[in-house]
């Protein structure tokens, strides 16, 4: 559990970086425009490792009982945050009239999660998870942070595609990355 709550933290702590304009000022003087981006990058994809493997490493240590509707609920939930995820990574117009679209994302995802699973791992993973976009959101406002104002005919109908598209790819790889059949097949 120690890994997965260092992945956790270390993926909380790189991301709210981005939330504190002169944070990230000082990092990039610090190393550099053309190194920043990959730096970030290389540390973001060690953070999801860390947190891929300490939860495949944590044994299943039940806490609650969920709900028996609480899979259904976040079949619905995460598919909504995929959707906020696709909407996020384009600039049509949805992006300039949601704000905080990654946050809002996350705390669906962890929302649906945690009235799908009553475990511990689940419990530092998700709630984890879930702190970090509320203050990540709770920083934008405080700082007034907007979208990019560049808007992109078509990129409304793409994002919702991406969003979809990604929820998809998930399902599939969800057994393989996390070790949990979301879908599991009568015997």
């Amino acid at each position: 559990m120690i890994v997965l709550g260092l992945g956790v933290l270390l993926f909380a702590v790189l991301h709210l970086v981005p939330a504190l304009p002169d944070l990230k000022a000082a990092m990039v003087a610090r190393t550099g425009q053309a190194a920043y981006g990959p730096l970030f990058g290389f540390s973001s994809i060690i953070a999801l490792v860390l947190i891929i493997a300490g939860w495949r490493m944590s044994p299943f240590v039940p806490v609650y009982t969920p709900a028996a509707w609480g899979r259904y609920a976040n079949f619905g939930l995460t598919l909504i945050a995929f959707l906020c995820l696709g909407v996020f990574l384009f600039r049509g117009r949805l992006r300039q009239s949601l704000r905080f679209l990654m946050g809002i994302a996350v705390l669906l995802w962890g929302s649906g999660h945690l009235l799908a699973n009553g475990d511990e791992r689940g419990l530092i993973l998700f709630i984890g998870m879930m702190i970090y976009a509320a203050l990540h959101i709770g920083i934008g406002l405080a700082n007034g942070s907007r979208p990019s104002a560049d808007v992109r005919n078509g990129h409304d109908l793409l994002s919702l595609m991406a969003g979809l598209a990604l929820y998809g790819v998930m399902t599939q790889l969800h057994p393989v990355l996390i070790g949990v059949s979301i879908m599991p097949l009568p015997q």
